[in-house]
């Protein structure tokens, strides 16, 4: 009776530790992950109150637009105007008809959990796709506290463009640029932060398809936005340009969650803008110049290669998933990093793509969950303080750091084989 019951727990570890760390059982771990993950968002639904920020606000515009408005300057709601692109307008008239006006706050939390969800799959296509990471690591992608707030208790918009950028990520890795850049311009459109990948982007497509082809992508996506933002740019352009493409926007000191520790005054400046913007331009032009291209013989060999014939593609050899996530998921980092102000709901940029950048770093396992640890516990500390917000910086750059001295095109060689470290 003893050996069988040892025999049997034998069993059970086997296949326990197999789920954990074999690559066969990859896809076993994420089912058991989401169906985990969706009865967790559900107890959230449940258990924990619904905190009022922006939706009446949304509603409010969409009700405006619904009477015919169509002056961007004129659709405002209670906590402001809009200062999205239209994108934002369709989906949240979708959500006006499922939610009963937008009175039936159940629905739309379904909705938005359902929204999570396919974040989370999308996550776990795209972490397979480029391989890489350990099964196990697929167990952090359900303990964000703060992830699981900003969908189903305050239904933020940027909740889309996240969705969106994951299906486009996946796209680009599968090397469907065509419905990637659809995809990606649908995430524009909802909300500018997508833009964050448009560096990384660049490099995939010029490496992958030539000049003539990456102006040609670029093109389709500056006319997809017009086509998306049509109704308000015949009536009113002036205004649909100004409010939904707000570059100069400042936000309010009270709500940042990043560089609060430098002061309100500093933090306000126009010198600090451009400190950061410098910050920016510098990081993404030296993961260009040193990092992104190193595989087809450094920056200057593919661009000779790509302008001398126009119409073939620049690289030497194939780019794998695993580059083409690691690039995007890296020009999106940067952009994070150097943001003016992150607000809680931005965490949703980039939550669940962090454990795959971890394991593009050569730290040791348990820095790495020192760095997500200290990143989590940052977006959730309300209001942020000094010591929070220096955290949030500090990991995000340490994090950067790693994945400049480790892995920045991704782990697979060109023989497809993963790097050990």
């Amino acid at each position: 009776m003893s050996s069988v019951f040892t025999y049997r727990l034998n069993q059970l570890w086997h296949l326990g530790w197999s789920l954990l760390s074999d690559p066969k059982y990859f896809l076993a771990l994420a089912a058991l992950v989401i169906l985990g993950d969706a009865l967790l968002t559900q107890l959230v639904i449940r258990f924990v109150p619904y905190t009022e920020i922006d939706w009446e606000t949304y509603m409010y515009q969409l009700e405006l637009y619904l009477k015919g408005e169509r002056d961007y300057s004129l659709i405002s709601g209670p906590t402001g105007p809009i200062v999205y692109p239209a994108g934002h307008i369709y989906v949240h008239r979708f959500l006006y008809t499922v939610t009963n006006s937008g009175t039936n706050l159940p629905a739309a939390q379904q909705v938005y959990a359902a929204l999570y969800l396919a974040s989370t799959i999308l996550t776990c296509a795209i972490y397979r796709q480029a391989g890489g990471v350990p099964n196990w690591v697929l167990l952090l992608l359900p303990l964000s506290k703060r992830l699981h707030s900003i969908y189903v208790l305050r239904l933020f918009n940027d909740c889309w463009t996240a969705v969106a950028s994951q299906a486009a990520i996946l796209a680009f890795g599968r090397g469907w640029d065509a419905l990637g850049i659809l995809l990606f311009s649908c995430a524009i459109s909802v909300k500018m932060s997508a833009l964050l990948y448009v560096p990384g982007l660049l490099v995939i497509l010029f490496r992958r398809n030539g000049l003539l082809s990456t102006l040609a992508y670029m093109l389709v996506l500056v006319i997809s936005q017009v086509a998306i933002g049509l109704p308000f740019l015949l009536e009113h352009p002036q205004s649909y340009l100004k409010h939904a493409y707000e570059f100069s926007r400042a936000f309010l000191f009270k709500w940042t969650v990043n560089w609060r520790f430098v002061g309100e005054e500093t933090f306000l400046s126009p010198r600090w803008a451009l400190t950061l913007l410098a910050g920016h331009v510098v990081v993404l032009v030296a993961f260009g110049l040193y990092k992104w291209c190193r595989s087809d013989g450094g920056v200057w060999a593919v661009l000779d290669r790509g302008f001398r014939r126009p119409t073939r593609p620049a690289w030497i050899t194939p780019l794998t998933p695993d580059y083409v996530t690691t690039v995007l998921f890296t020009s999106n980092l940067i952009g994070i990093l150097f943001a003016r102000s992150l607000h809680y709901q931005f965490y949703s940029w980039y939550a669940q793509q962090l454990p795959f950048l971890a394991w593009r770093t050569k730290f040791p396992v348990p820095i790495r969950l020192m760095i997500l640890l200290g990143i989590e516990y940052a977006w959730n500390v309300f209001p942020s303080t000094s010591f929070s917000s220096g955290l949030l910086c500090v990991a995000n750059a340490v994090l950067l750091a790693g994945v400049w001295f480790g892995y920045p095109e991704g782990k697979r060689d060109r023989s497809g084989s993963i790097k050990t470290g």
